[in-house]
């Protein structure tokens, strides 16, 4: 069964993302086997990679995730107000964000990597009257968010007198790997070796987190030494590869979730020397049949799209020609008098009926599967297939 989700003036007659659950689910019990041992952290944030946060979420509850993951205190707060009552970790924001404290007070875990990042968590318990869940991250060498070596000592001993205090707990020390996706990489013994460092020298200052994790969905195929006590699985739960490297989705095993649809708005024959959308990038050299596919830029397909990639219709694939424009853009169809509006367009999905994969449309504009499906916006509805998990209950 189909279930449609309603979204900002969209209309699933148009176009809509449809979602395999049943997909999820496979490629989690995937992670699960390679994780062995280590819990799995289903990270859904940026709505789940596009996919819908709240479905996708229930979803990895339901095939087992012990953790979701997210970027931001606002979607961990949305997933509490959905019932979710699992561990959630939330890992970036900025000074003064309100949803720190309510976080806390949700029981929301939150990551630390840095001195001011602490004293606004431990203000937050004192506000709350509740002991924060940390996870304190460390920069090993990507250079981006985390605590660097020069602060590392500070930290620690902010550290400690926070957890004497009792309004923190160290729930876990972790990192992330610049290189993860590449098989042999130098950075990743490096990073490694950094990790190790800031492990013991927590545990010389008296911490010992319950968890450690390092690795992501790149790590756990490339990097199996690494997955310590959580592994956390963004690209790969939705089915595309981390990165070309380790293989397409059919090598690791997956299943891409996502088929991006949608209805054929126009058909029309022009002659030989008719020019095709803005800037006439495009001219036909002989008479042919134009589609109209009323997708564009504003629902996140990415306006480089317009004469490198091909969609489908029944199984046949037809390229789209001239600029990609705000709302819709145009495709080829030839001599092909089959096509009428109205009939299904595949953007991309599995791949099983020749269209496109989301890593190859991706290929096709020198980009990576996970800018492309997470650029599909609020106007394209989702819709779920595939079993649905059981709601859970909603305390008013």
């Amino acid at each position: 069964m189909t279930v449609p989700v309603s979204a900002a003036h969209g209309d699933a007659t148009r176009a809509s993302a449809v979602v395999d659950r049943d997909a999820i689910r496979a490629n989690l019990a995937r992670i699960r086997g390679l994780a062995g041992s280590a819990e799995v952290m289903a990270v859904v944030k940026a709505d789940a990679y596009g996919h819908g946060l709240v479905p996708v979420a229930r979803t990895a509850r339901e095939q087992g995730s012990e953790w979701l993951g997210v970027a931001l205190p606002g979607e961990a707060l949305a997933l509490r107000a959905s019932g979710d009552r699992g561990r959630i970790l939330a890992w970036l924001w900025t000074p003064g964000d309100p949803g720190v404290e309510a976080c806390v007070a949700a029981d929301v875990d939150l990551s630390v990597s840095s001195l001011w990042a602490l004293t606004e968590v431990v203000s937050a318990a004192r506000a709350t009257g509740r002991a924060a869940s940390v996870h304190v991250k460390v920069d090993t060498g990507l250079s981006r968010n985390g605590v660097g070596r020069a602060e590392w000592p500070a930290l620690l001993e902010a550290l400690a007198a926070a957890t004497a205090e009792g309004t923190i707990a160290v729930e876990a020390i972790w990192s992330h790997l610049a290189d993860a996706d590449l098989p042999g990489s130098r950075t990743v013994p490096a990073q490694a070796a950094r990790f190790a460092e800031a492990l013991a020298a927590a545990a010389s200052a008296g911490i010992r987190p319950r968890l450690r994790h390092l690795s992501n969905s790149g790590g756990l195929w490339a990097y199996p030494e690494l997955r310590f006590d959580l592994v956390r699985t963004g690209i790969a739960m939705y089915g595309l590869t981390p990165a070309p490297s380790l293989g397409t989705t059919r090598d690791l095993g997956l299943e891409p979730a996502m088929t991006l649809r949608a209805a054929l708005a126009g058909v029309k024959e022009v002659e030989a020397g008719t020019s095709v959308s803005y800037g006439s990038t495009w001219t036909t050299t002989v008479p042919t049949r134009l589609g109209l596919v009323p997708l564009g830029y504003a629902d996140g397909v990415p306006r480089t799209s317009g004469g490198r990639v091909e969609v489908t219709i029944d199984g046949r694939r037809y390229p789209a020609v001239g600029r990609l424009a705000m709302d819709q853009f145009v495709i080829d169809l030839g001599a092909d008098d089959r096509c009428a509006p109205g009939d299904d367009i595949i953007l991309f999905g599995p791949g099983h009926h020749g269209e496109l994969t989301a890593d190859e449309w991706a290929a096709s504009i020198d980009t990576i599967g996970y800018e492309v499906v997470t650029r599909i916006g609020a106007r394209v509805p989702r819709e779920y297939t595939g079993r649905a998990p059981d709601e859970p209950e909603v305390s008013p």
